[in-house]
């Protein structure tokens, strides 16, 4: 075809990968960070606040600037080359499907891979087009390996979180009166090995752009190791002497840019005598403030009152509750679960979040490609006019930006639905628990993804956060029912995306013509 032409469905695919992008930010960042909300490690607005900035600074700075067009290559694109505006128009179908999919999904609290969803839904505009044939059902790299991977990523999940919170809650948390101090020295060991574990991860999953993934392992390994020992001395002497002070000495003044001088400054205790405040009239206050507002309220415009309400409606998403939502349901499941010193929980709280910001990052630069790649797909066609049949283009920095903006769009304004259900709905979370899901989430996906195994973050983390609930040793400190539900949801998301989107295109392209 005329490069150039269509360009309707160049202008649909855009507003469609925005969709797309939205949905992956309402389900998928759910993943970096539920654990922390549902801990009470952060709020969240807090975990909202950080990942906007981690997943929009993954996919613009770090996501691949060549990235796959055809996700994972399920289809065989050559079959399109005579006619490439109907490809252009499949991508539209498939971005439609899955992203249509996976909000419906978020709406229901499902956990859901948005990559499994993108590739169902490019099946389903291939077996339209052209028949069965189209798809590749092999297991190396077709539809065979991704139904394995409903079993096989929870799986590992579940064993690697489960050793990582056992060896926490047996050599620190059972030790009631020197749990504290074992804890003092496990953070600093803890730390070394989060830092480096987040740091492969993203050198192998997340700075694409760089080829970080292709150096040797002989100039890796001992990069890593000395990150690893720096940041343990660091942590040992500096962050786990704050930590002791800060918690056990209550030293309430103590601000966290004093980690890096801890060893140099005094106590931070409150100083009462400088928070005294001068005696009041209540009355004659109550009136003047009274008055003060009335006076106010009547200056305010329209537009001001406008503002305010368009600010309310912008912080609606982020003002959710997620940790205690329907805490009257799900008290028996946590009463079930074995509680452990609060001020030794409170030592794993800040690795929980370095976690989950170090996953985030990644998840952008990696998953952003889900909405991009069709619309990549879409764009190439429409300024070359072509099928590119290597599956692979350049993509420009504005089609990234797109990307991590609807990703943030998402998050703010519907992430919390998915964050209830891998919060406190599954499961009990504490810090200690929360903080051995992430790692156990990150330490599987870095290792399955070079090993070769099929993997999805969101099943990694669902099954490590079953896997961690099943050490408290009670059937019941887990809500089985919900977790059928997010399994049989894995079974729905091929076929359901394929439907929606394969229909959609089938309509398309049969419909009568003028």
């Amino acid at each position: 075809m005329d490069p150039f032409s269509f360009l309707w469905i160049f202008v649909l695919g855009i507003v469609v990968a925005f969709a797309g992008g939205f949905s992956i930010g309402a389900n998928d960042v759910a993943n970096s960070f539920s654990t922390s909300v549902g801990s009470k490690s952060l709020t969240l607005k807090q975990a909202c606040t950080i990942a906007v900035f981690t997943e929009f600074g993954g996919a613009f700075l770090f996501g691949q600037r060549t990235t796959e067009t055809i996700r994972g290559k399920i289809i065989n694109v050559e079959l399109f080359s005579d006619r490439p505006d109907l490809l252009m128009l499949g991508m539209v179908c498939a971005l439609f499907g899955a992203a249509a999919w996976v909000i419906f999904a978020t709406s229901r609290g499902w956990p859901v891979s948005t990559t499994h969803s993108i590739i169902g839904a490019i099946m389903g505009v291939g077996i339209a087009a052209f028949g069965m044939k189209a798809v590749d059902w092999s297991y190396e790299s077709g539809v065979a390996s991704i139904i394995t991977s409903w079993l096989i990523s929870p799986l590992i999940a579940s064993v690697v979180a489960s050793a990582i919170f056992l060896a926490t809650k047996y050599f620190v948390l059972m030790h009631q009166d020197t749990s504290f101090q074992r804890g003092l020295v496990a953070v600093p060991i803890y730390f070394g090995i989060t830092i480096a574990i987040n740091v492969l991860f993203l050198i192998t999953n997340g700075v694409n752009s760089l080829n970080l993934d292709k150096v040797p392992a002989v100039i890796i390994g001992p990069i890593v190791v000395g990150i690893t020992l720096v940041t343990s001395a660091f942590a040992y002497f500096f962050y786990a002497q704050w930590l002791r002070r800060k918690i056990l000495g209550k030293e309430s003044n103590l601000k966290w840019y004093h980690i890096f001088v801890i060893p140099f400054i005094g106590p931070r205790y409150e100083d009462s005598d400088s928070i005294e405040m001068g005696e009041r009239n209540p009355t004659k206050d109550t009136i003047d403030e009274n008055s003060l507002d009335s006076i106010q309220n009547e200056k305010k415009s329209f537009f001001k009152r406008f503002l305010s309400k368009f600010g309310d409606l912008l912080q609606r998403g982020v003002e959710q509750e997620v940790a205690d939502y329907k805490a009257h349901e799900t008290q028996e499941m946590h009463d079930s679960a074995v509680r452990f010193d609060k001020d030794t929980e409170k030592l794993y709280s800040f690795l929980q979040i370095i976690t989950g910001a170090f996953a985030s990052f990644a998840h952008g630069s990696n998953d952003v490609s889900n909405a991009i790649g069709p619309l990549a797909t879409i764009y190439l066609i429409y300024t070359t006019g072509e099928v590119d049949p290597s599956g692979l283009s350049s993509v420009p920095l504005w089609l990234m930006a797109l990307g991590g903006a609807a990703i943030d769009a998402g998050l703010l304004f519907y992430g919390y639905h998915v964050m209830r259900s891998l919060g406190n709905q599954i499961t009990y979370h504490s810090p200690s628990r929360g903080f051995s899901m992430e790692l156990g989430t990150s330490l599987t996906v870095l290792t399955a993804s070079k090993v070769g195994f099929p993997i999805s973050t969101t099943h990694c983390i669902t099954g490590a956060t079953a896997g961690v609930g099943l050490c408290n040793g009670k059937w019941k400190a887990l809500n089985w029912r919900l977790l059928a539900w997010c399994f049989f949801s894995w079974a729905l998301t091929l076929p359901a995306a394929a439907i929606v989107s394969g229909s959609l295109y089938a309509f398309a392209i049969h419909s009568p013509r003028i």
